[in-house]
């Protein structure tokens, strides 16, 4: 039985999938601000606006209880429903197709959850600019697991650094976690901005582009709108889906259009059940920067 230093209980008014919720936010299987574990549970570290924290969320009989630790525990507890989806509206997406409709069919319990915490979507975010999801995942648990401290209740996590922190983290070390100069000095850059107050503004930033913008903004503000412009797989992805054939990024905010205000929605539903195109090809292979 897992006993936090605090807890919440929070039975939701519809159907909830809570792994298939946050695993939009868990960044590859060894994330060490991240668990899913075998007993269920998911557990979830944040350097919370109160200070580091740990959180741990169950299930049973209907009822999602929160188990919370640290000096960010209340936080996380007060705003576990909004990770949850409590917030958003999936309602609010009217089918104009049969493909998105079966997909709608397909998603019930599934829900956009927001974290509330915009630089910890962001770091990552950047760390998976034009790489393979390995290589930035392996950056990520390495500054994690160097710079990152101990989770409160749970010691074999790691609390993301707070944001001016990450200003400190000499080269080599970015350098040993493999990843380049150009996504060092990008996350260097935005820490002189108050991310957590100005979401809207991130792209006026150096380096944050509009997929980056997106990665940020759907996790941390569960935007439904968003639109990731310029991933490699995303809009193949959705002309295959909703068409039987792969096309471009014009082409993806073509076919999106219908569901202006919902768009990320589309494509979230097209990433967890749509279909993907056959391969032709070798894979992107993972770099490794650390050998440079």
């Amino acid at each position: 039985m897992i006993e936090g230093d605090q807890t919440r209980q929070w039975r939701p008014p519809w159907p909830l999938n809570i792994r298939a919720c946050l695993a939009l936010h868990r960044r590859g299987p060894g994330d060490p601000a991240m668990r899913f574990e075998n007993d269920g549970s998911v557990w979830r570290t944040s350097h919370t606006p109160d200070g580091p924290g740990t959180l741990a969320i169950t299930r049973r009989d209907g009822v999602v209880t929160g188990h919370a630790w640290g000096a960010g525990g209340s936080w996380l507890l007060e705003t576990m429903p909004a990770l949850l989806g409590a917030d958003d509206h999936p309602e609010e997406l009217v089918a104009h197709d049969d493909v998105v409709a079966g997909l709608q069919k397909r998603a019930a319990g599934i829900r956009l959850g927001r974290t509330d915490r915009v630089w910890e979507a962001l770091v990552p975010a950047v760390l998976e600019q034009k790489v393979v999801g390995k290589e930035a995942w392996r950056a990520w648990r390495h500054l994690l697991m160097t710079f990152g401290t101990p989770a409160p209740g749970a010691p074999h996590l790691r609390v993301p650094p707070p944001q001016q922190k990450w200003r400190e983290i000499p080269s080599w070390e970015w350098h040993r976690a493999g990843a380049e100069p150009v996504r060092m000095h990008t996350v260097r850059g935005a820490v002189a901005m108050n991310v957590e107050a100005h979401a809207d503004r991130l792209t006026t930033l150096r380096g944050v582009g509009r997929w980056t913008e997106s990665e940020i903004r759907c996790r941390a503000v569960g935007d439904p709108d968003v639109v990731p412009v310029g991933d490699y797989h995303v809009c193949k992805n959705v002309g295959y889906t909703l068409t039987g054939a792969v096309t471009d990024d014009n082409g993806m905010l073509e076919l999106l259009k219908p569901y202006a205000g919902q768009r990320y929605r589309v494509v979230r539903l097209i990433e967890l059940f749509g279909s993907r195109p056959p391969r032709r090809g070798a894979k992107m292979s993972v770099r490794d920067y650390r050998s440079f």
